[in-house]
């Protein structure tokens, strides 16, 4: 919940701007500003003030804890012009909130984290648990110092500077509780380290007892373990928990990368088992027995086969989407001697390298989305054209290794992606317009598989761009039609061409006309002609939304295929598309008025 507090009517209407804008995110505090502070403080997990800076600082200071508890405050000017992230920017989620606020209210947001200012991701900021000095660790990148990176267990993290080196793999498999080596470290594993420290009960480090700045460490802990477990029933919750903790214990495991429980499907509504689940913070994730049966695992039982038709529960269920047995199937301990109501195996899953195909849009900077912003600095890889990734590479993080290429080598960028993907990276493949269109976005999930996870990115396309400058010519059914016959060939491109004059929809032609295909474009018109008027309207636009961009509106009888090239986008208008006041307009329905004032 985010608390909403102002002073003044100023304040007051930006802050009922935001409650309209984020119904169910949002409560208002009214009455004295003080006691609305100190209520939202305590009640919230956000704050966004609109009053002085000077005035939240006082008012904010005898309240702070500690960064990893304190929510997120956000200080919005009585003139609006400014959205300052003031406490718990990476914890509390300030910095983020600020940008949202900002972009609500036209505000510039102000962020002064430190790595936010100089576009290096912080370590607390990447979605997984976080254990050591943030801070050390941090300054140390900051200041370019050598930062080891400890990748024992992959996963695919955003770029980070070049002063962070990855550490060398390892001769032979690690012994159970490695001793890091000295110097700043970010360590990503799994594992428990340092024998010789003493850990918290739930298996985290004690990071009072971490080196000083010097020999900073940071832990990121990945959510790579499944614990597989069976249950009789009635089993005790507590039993379960105590049975799984001791057995990450054990194994010299962290709690804090378990990702999962799994089970057969028969007890995805054993009370203690749900319970663990919610208990340990992870989600319950259940299959059917004959897909457990089908797994091969060390240590089958007739039990699980006769209670719910599965040899074996526990590993089954932790190697069903595979992965290493790290701990085969153990039993639980009963203090009474009774016999064992649950049992538990462990699985180290393969990290998912992830694959985001990125639409650019059109190339103006304010058209690309900002979710495709986000991918491109969630990216440590980035892959495309070399005059994409000239568009966007000031938006890259510091570090990002760019695998670029020229025209004609699309099938060689889905690739080269897809690899890269598959060795656990963070990979963004990016495309202009929408990269399901014409793009990239086919050719990459084409080689892809389900090894690892790929996310799309949506744009704006090259048609909507142009539709948009031209006026409303899309107003009704269109499709989009290719003219390059590099890919396709003629005889089918003819045939589509000629489906659509027929049934009167609206053609944007994409690739209309190069050098060395000069033809198409005059053909396709033809056919057009042959189901349309001469008049029918005809938009031309090159380089839509760019500051070079331009557009005319012609008709199907005046345009002159000389003056397009593969820049251009040309939409061709059906039986009931005008010209009215300069704009091309296909109504939403054929009842078009006769003679209607400006059209012709």
């Amino acid at each position: 919940m985010i608390g909403l507090i102002s002073a003044t009517a100023a304040g007051a209407a930006a802050r009922d701007r935001l409650a309209a804008a984020w119904p169910g995110r949002v409560r208002v505090y009214d009455g004295p500003v003080g006691d609305s502070v100190r209520a939202a403080f305590a009640e919230c997990g956000q704050l966004v003030c609109f009053l002085a800076t000077g005035a939240v600082v006082r008012l904010v200071a005898p309240l702070l804890g500690d960064k990893e508890s304190d929510p997120g405050v956000v200080c919005v000017d009585e003139g609006g012009r400014f959205a300052v992230s003031l406490v718990g920017g990476h914890a509390g989620g300030a910095n983020e909130l600020a940008l949202e606020v900002g972009e609500l209210l036209g505000a510039q947001p102000v962020v002064t984290t430190a790595t936010d200012a100089v576009g290096v991701p912080g370590l607390d900021t990447l979605g997984l648990p976080v254990e050591g000095d943030v801070a050390g660790v941090a300054r140390a990148v900051l200041d370019g110092e050598a930062v080891e990176l400890d990748l024992e267990v992959g996963w695919p993290l955003p770029a980070l500077p070049s002063n962070v080196r990855r550490r060398p793999a390892l001769d032979a498999v690690p012994t159970p509780s490695p001793t890091p080596r000295s110097g700043p470290a970010i360590h990503v594993t799994d594992r428990l380290l340092d024998t010789d420290r003493p850990h918290d009960t739930d298996g985290s480090l004690d990071t009072d007892r971490l080196p000083e700045a010097g020999e900073a460490r940071v832990v990121l802990r990945p959510p790579s373990l499944v614990v597989g477990v069976g249950a009789s029933k009635g089993a005790p919750v507590d039993e379960i928990l105590d049975l799984v903790r001791r057995t990450l214990h054990d194994a010299g495991l962290s709690p804090q990368s378990l990702g999962e429980l799994a089970t057969v499907d028969a007890k995805a509504d054993e009370p203690g088992v749900v319970e663990a689940a919610g208990r340990l913070g992870v989600p319950l994730v259940t299959y059917s027995a004959e897909e457990l049966a089908a797994v091969e695992v060390p240590n089958p039982s007739d039990a699980p086969l006769a209670a719910v038709g599965t040899p074996s529960v526990a590993e089954a269920a932790a190697l069903v989407r595979g992965g290493e047995l790290l701990v085969p199937k153990r039993k639980s301990e009963r203090a009474d001697g009774r016999p064992a109501m649950a049992t538990c195996a462990v699985v180290r899953r393969p990290a998912r390298g992830r694959l985001a195909v990125v639409g650019l849009g059109p190339g103006a900077r304010d058209l690309l989305t900002p979710r495709a912003r986000a991918e491109l600095r969630r990216a440590s890889v980035l892959v495309g054209l070399d005059q994409y990734v000239d568009q966007i590479r000031d938006l890259l993080r510091p570090g990002t290794r760019i695998l670029e290429s020229g025209l004609g080598a699309e099938e060689e960028r889905a690739r080269t992606a897809v690899e890269e993907a598959r060795k656990g990276q963070a990979v963004a493949l990016i495309g202009s317009g929408d990269a399901g269109v014409y793009a990239m976005a086919s050719p990459a999930l084409a080689e892809a598989s389900d090894d690892i996870d790929v996310i799309g990115v949506p744009g704006v396309t090259a048609a909507l761009a142009a539709a948009a400058i031209l006026g409303a010519p899309l107003g009704h059914d269109h499709v989009s039609i290719s003219l390059s016959d590099l890919h396709t060939p003629w005889e089918v491109i003819e045939r589509r061409v000629r489906a659509a004059a027929e049934a009167d929809i609206v053609v944007t032609f994409y690739n209309p006309r190069s050098r060395g295909r000069d033809w198409q474009l005059p053909k396709a018109l033809s056919i057009l002609a042959e189901h349309r008027e001469p008049t029918t309207p005809v938009g031309v636009v090159r380089n839509a939304s760019r500051p070079d961009g331009t557009s005319r509106l012609t008709t199907l009888a005046s345009l002159d295929p000389a003056t397009v090239d593969m820049m251009t986008v040309v939409t061709v208008g059906n039986t009931a598309t005008r010209e009215i006041a300069g704009r091309m307009v296909t109504p939403r329905g054929y009842r078009w008025q006769e003679n209607p004032e400006g059209a012709r």
